[in-house]
């Protein structure tokens, strides 16, 4: 028998969200902290740069897999497993881990027991892929953990100039499949702009999509028909992804034409 206060709220922690198996722990305030320290402490949690942690809840008849290196606890009855097969599946996985910044073996995880993650300053949000039409693309990085129903694979880029010129890489993650995916993003969920496409278009000036469905089609075009068009107008070239899905955009991190406000003299 199991008996924890990670779901009960106190002056340090509580939980924020909960979906599927998986709950996310947040800690309001850091009192762990010496005089030198405090008001740095104090305006963090002001800002919301707080320290986070994913628990998962497994019964004995479900799995997670997580990413390589943050388990931090686990509690009951737990058995991990990799997910290398064999000499050749970890080149495989080793090529696919250095093209997208993911680590190479996930441990997957299952039992009876609570399987607790490392905190992380970074901000967590979880996606149920049923709302993606079971397939979702994701940033180099942002994969933290996911049911073990989840499949996921490294997806090339169709065509060398969404690669080259956009800004993204020639390959990223793609999940498939049925779950919940946790992810790991550079700003709040509350930042973030989704977009709903069918059958429409959506012209980005940048990278700042951080997750979209596998089902459109990723290019990177001109914003007039001409090149002395694009630039008169000043924009010149932008991410186009095209057709029917979903697309996930942080545009006040991945913009760097704001200028920083600067303090008034007086």
């Amino acid at each position: 028998m199991i008996r924890t206060n990670l779901f009960q709220p106190t002056d340090a922690h509580k939980v924020v969200a909960s979906q599927g198996c998986f709950s996310l722990l947040e800690y309001e305030k850091d009192i762990s902290v010496t005089p030198e320290s405090a008001q740095f402490s104090y305006f963090a949690s002001k800002m919301n740069v707080r320290k986070r942690q994913v628990i998962a809840n497994l019964n004995g008849d479900n799995g997670v897999i997580i990413q390589g290196g943050t388990m931090q606890m686990m509690i009951g009855q737990l058995q991990v497993t990799t997910n290398i097969k064999g000499a050749g599946d970890l080149m495989k996985k080793f090529v696919g881990s250095k093209v997208t910044g993911e680590t190479t073996i996930k441990p997957r995880y299952t039992g009876n027991g609570l399987l607790v993650l490392e905190p992380t300053y970074k901000y967590v949000f979880f996606e149920d892929l049923a709302t993606w039409n079971g397939s979702m693309v994701i940033e180099d990085g942002m994969f933290l953990a996911c049911d073990d129903s989840v499949n996921m694979k490294v997806t090339a880029r169709s065509n060398l100039s969404s690669a080259v010129l956009g800004g993204e890489g020639f390959f990223n993650t793609a999940l498939t499949g049925t779950g919940i995916a946790v992810l790991e993003s550079p700003v709040p969920k509350e930042e973030l702009i989704v977009v709903e496409l069918e059958k429409d278009v959506l012209r980005i000036d940048g990278n700042m999509a951080i997750a979209w469905s596998n089902t459109l089609e990723f290019t990177v075009e001109r914003t007039t028909n001409t090149l002395v068009g694009s630039a008169a107008s000043g924009e010149g070239l932008v991410n186009v992804y095209r057709g029917t899905g979903k697309v996930l955009i942080a545009p006040v991190a991945r913009n760097k034409k704001i200028s920083t406000p600067q303090p008034t003299k007086k």
